[in-house]
């Protein structure tokens, strides 16, 4: 079997590689993300998992409230975790930055139960405080930027090098 023969056809019926008919496919453009979403989604995804395992803390130190069984802690921490990571990947909406600041007074209130989640919700409320503060401050430079780079003149092309050096 030579090379030709382990080429695969092109729909065009001429010889070709594989790569070639990759590129034929339109490549996908993906949706900019601003600096609030992309610090955001951060935050809340590895708060997510700490969440989770605050709620097994809950759990295992049968912190709940009388009348109100232990494996609540887990599936509080287990819900707060999942709502966190659905809630990652909307953060280009303007409501969710609302919904992520209440998930945070949320963890906080958790420190009812077990007092050390308190070092948790401060140590990621001030990172969310950031995220969505400073983010959006980011966000708004770079969007005057742009508008300063897309309305300034272009500047005038410079003349071409002669080719002799002179």
């Amino acid at each position: 079997m030579t090379d030709a023969d382990a080429t695969p056809a092109v729909p065009d019926g001429s010889q070709g590689s594989a790569e070639t008919a990759r590129e034929d496919k339109p490549v996908r453009q993906r949706r900019p993300r601003g600096a609030a979403e992309s610090l955001g989604a951060i935050v809340l995804g590895f708060e997510s998992i700490v969440v989770f395992l605050a709620g097994l803390v809950v759990y295992g130190l049968k912190a709940t409230p009388p009348g109100v069984e232990p494996w609540w802690g887990v599936v509080g921490g287990a819900v707060v975790a999942v709502l966190m990571i659905l809630l990652s990947g909307l953060l280009r909406y303007r409501w969710a930055i609302v919904v992520g600041w209440i998930l945070q007074v949320i963890v906080a209130l958790a420190a009812f139960f077990v007092p050390a989640i308190l070092i948790i919700a401060l140590i990621f409320g001030g990172m969310w405080a950031y995220a969505t503060i400073k983010g959006a401050s980011l966000d708004r430079r770079n969007a005057l930027l742009a508008r300063q780079a897309a309305s300034a003149p272009e500047s005038p092309a410079s003349p071409p090098e002669s080719s002799n050096g002179v």
